[in-house]
């Protein structure tokens, strides 16, 4: 009997243990009713990312919008917002209602209006009406709730943009920092139907812009991080044996050309999502890639300018063409493990990325000794000759 009740008893402290160190792991929007306010909401969704929740009740004669948002800070000391975009499906533009603790402990909720990337203000009052704002914090997770005036235009469509998220930490004067831009991150949007006939909160799967920048990560990681360090070993080593020439050359101008061509196409796209993205910018990234792209230019024309082997400047121009190149080189692989850090991927792809290095790196070094081998042999011949 002893042996029993000890066994149960420590089924139960384990269980307990579990339940307080990871408050959040079994919750569903269902689950949460008792953890709400003295209201009773007549839907609720799980959002699809940021382990996020939405309770909310509809009254279409007075176009009144009653929620209660629910989510975890992204660290202790950080903020949730849920917002509504009265023009588009995305984080500018949108009016948020912003929860976190202020100075007293005490947790608050502010009215931000979010015009643009690198303009978000607290205001007084957003583009419609917003009452009986207020905020809770349990078990790890904050809780906004309010009442909104949706929008005639949105009335009348059913349907609204929303838009949440959550951040590290707060300033003193109530400047919320800026969240991460991870996929669930990116993702953190939707459509709401005001009926509450959806499923699901938002968006599953990945948006456009997500889309694009994986996109942009595999042209330019293909292109300057695999393809130009393959170009690179095909003129430093395949030259050196006489049976290869001038194959090598021809091969070492289609991979270069090649890798120019994809990293042109995957410039373009970063340009195309730096414009997409006002205020948000990756100095490093975006300077090393500006470099890049000019560097790799004036290399290929270059070309045109390439003098004949036994021309008095032709020594001239291969130092240039060697220093551009590795600079091309070393630059291309920094930029590939800047922009993994960027899209924050499974480990799975810069794991990937580092063995498919590592493997270019290794045949390097293998071809170098044999190139060595190989020079050191065609001088011992030529001496003895």
């Amino acid at each position: 009997m002893a042996s029993s009740s000890s066994a149960r008893s420590i089924v139960l402290g384990l269980s307990l243990w579990f339940l307080l160190i990871s408050p959040a792991l079994s919750l569903t929007c269902t689950s949460q009713s008792k953890n709400l306010k003295n209201e009773i909401y007549v839907h609720c969704l799980d959002l699809p990312s940021l382990s996020s929740f939405l309770h909310f009740t509809y009254d279409a004669s007075n176009r009144s919008l009653s929620i209660a948002f629910v989510a975890a800070p992204a660290k202790s000391g950080g903020w949730i917002a849920w917002a509504i975009n009265p023009t588009a499906p995305g984080m500018a533009g949108s009016q948020a209602l912003v929860a976190y603790k202020d100075s007293k402990g005490a947790v608050t909720v502010k009215l931000y209006n979010v015009s643009s990337y690198a303009s978000i203000v607290p205001t007084k009052k957003l583009s419609f009406d917003v009452w009986d704002t207020s905020a809770d914090e349990s078990g790890g997770l904050m809780r906004i709730y309010g009442k909104v005036k949706v929008p005639e235009e949105l009335a009348k469509a059913g349907k609204l943009n929303q838009v949440w998220q959550v951040g590290p930490s707060v300033t003193p004067d109530g400047m919320i920092a800026k969240h991460d831009f991870a996929p669930p991150n990116l993702n953190s949007k939707g459509s709401l139907d005001l009926s509450g006939a959806q499923t699901g909160g938002g968006t599953t799967g990945t948006d456009s812009r997500t889309k694009k920048r994986n996109i942009h990560g595999v042209l330019n990681a293909v292109s300057w991080g695999i393809l130009f360090p393959i170009g690179a070993i095909i003129a430093r080593y395949l030259r050196t044996f006489e049976s290869a020439d001038p194959a090598w050359f021809y091969l070492h101008v289609l991979c270069q050309s090649s890798a120019y061509a994809i990293g042109v196409a995957g410039w373009g796209t970063g340009l195309k999502l730096g414009s997409d993205s006002k205020g948000v910018t990756y100095t490093g990234h975006r300077n090393i890639g500006i470099a890049l792209f000019s560097l790799a230019t004036v290399q290929i024309f270059a070309l045109f300018l390439r003098p004949k082997k036994d021309h008095k400047y032709r020594f001239h121009w291969n130092l240039y063409h060697h220093g551009v190149g590795y600079a091309i080189l070393v630059l291309g692989i920094i930029n590939v493990f800047k922009g993994l850090d960027i899209l924050n991927p499974e480990n799975k792809w810069k794991s990937a990325y580092i063995i498919v290095i590592s493997v270019l790196g290794g045949i390097a070094v293998l071809l170098e000794a044999i190139t060595w081998i190989v020079v050191i042999s065609r001088k011992s011949r030529s001496r003895k000759a």
